[in-house]
């Protein structure tokens, strides 16, 4: 194995590594900036001060360039990188740096694109399940659930946002504003009281319909269907990964195939 394989193969493993110390630690700043970045959108739908709203200007990119880092490295120690390019991860991924391919033309692309960038947490879910210590298979079913849920509504609270400010700016004022429209149109409770006057709006509109329609009822199911499950499941804990709950009759554990240590 040349020098030049072995710290690819390194990198590619401490960026997917959740588990040492090192890869852990990783990953939770990746997660930090992913979180700061989505603050400053937020923050920046309101009235700032000139000089503070310069300095979060100055971070935001300094994140975006970390994270095109990121993706460049993901790409260079990927095993097979055209299969990298297009899994869903990648994609991801490149939509969170796209402004920097699209900014430098258009300022809308910019701006619409950073609020993909909280997409990148579902690369992350392992590592917040193993951080929050989570053993039950229900309570790892509600989590993503909830990390489901928050992304989405973001994302759609962010673009509405975008979207609409500039056209309909007393109505879409900041971003709660668009965060209490977009969860009221989500569970298709529909007050009317603010409305989308641009095609762009309304495009927005329709797709979190359709989204809450699709997204909420089968996220819910699964939590149902993982319920009436554990009904039929016993208590012993993996002594790897720490998963507490699996088949009555399980002999390995069925995230990460350790033997189980049976009740004598």
């Amino acid at each position: 194995m040349t020098s030049q394989t072995s710290w690819r193969l390194t990198i590619g493993q401490y960026l997917d590594d959740f588990e040492s110390v090192i890869g852990r630690s990783i990953n939770i700043v990746l997660c930090f900036f992913i979180f700061l970045s989505s603050g400053i959108f937020v923050a920046q739908t309101y009235t700032l001060p000139p000089n503070i709203s310069d300095i979060l200007s100055y971070v935001d990119y300094a994140i975006l360039g970390l994270f095109t880092i990121e993706y460049c490295l993901r790409l260079i120690c990927a095993e097979a990188p055209l299969k990298f390019l297009f899994s869903i991860a990648a994609i991801i991924d490149l939509l969170a740096i796209a402004p920097l391919f699209f900014g430098f033309f258009d300022a809308r692309f910019l701006r619409l694109f950073r609020w993909f960038r909280l997409l990148r947490l579902i690369r992350f879910f392992r590592l917040e399940i193993s951080i929050l210590n989570v053993k039950a298979e229900d309570t790892i079913i509600l989590s993503r659930i909830v990390l489901t849920l928050f992304t989405i509504i973001f994302i759609y609270s962010g673009l509405i946002y975008q979207v609409e400010h500039n056209v309909n700016p007393y109505i879409f004022k900041n971003f709660l504003d668009a965060l209490y429209f977009a969860i009221v149109t989500m569970t298709t409770v529909g007050f009317g009281d603010q409305i989308p006057i641009s095609y762009a709006g309304k495009f927005v509109t329709l797709m979190m319909i359709l989204t809450g329609i699709a997204v909420i009822p089968w996220q819910l199911g699964d939590l149902v269907r993982q319920f009436i499950k554990s009904t039929s499941q016993r208590e012993i804990d993996c002594g790897k990964c720490g998963l507490a709950f699996h088949d009555q009759d399980a002999q390995f554990c069925k995230r990460c195939g350790t033997i189980l240590e049976q009740d004598s």
